[in-house]
């Protein structure tokens, strides 16, 4: 678990704390399992927000288990990039809303 989180991680979270957006609850640095989420809600569904940096190019197939690991759990996973949370932040967080109004995910677990 990072200690400090990264620009783009603070800029996300000053909109999510506080259950800021739709009244849903986030918690950061998350972990689930073997993982750690960037920010997860719990309810109204289950959804993880990832922030992906640079680096995740070369991690595509890490990425793919993790996302498939907390989808059997009955997560929604969203990712983005960090240039994201900074160029079109409105779209990033209408899309967060979005997915908190959605059915929840069939729990395979």
């Amino acid at each position: 678990m990072r200690r400090e989180a990264t620009p783009p991680e603070r800029a996300l979270w000053a909109c999510l704390k506080s259950d800021q957006l739709l009244g849903a609850k986030f918690r950061r640095q998350v972990v689930i399992g073997p993982y750690i989420a960037d920010f997860a809600c719990r309810s109204p569904v289950k959804l993880v927000v990832e922030l992906d940096g640079e680096s995740h190019g070369a991690q595509t197939e890490y990425d793919a288990r993790r996302t498939h690991y907390l989808e059997q759990l009955g997560y929604r996973v969203l990712r983005f990039s960090n240039p994201d949370v900074f160029r079109n932040r409105e779209d990033v967080l209408a899309t967060i809303a979005l997915n908190l109004t959605a059915e929840p995910l069939s729990n395979s677990a």
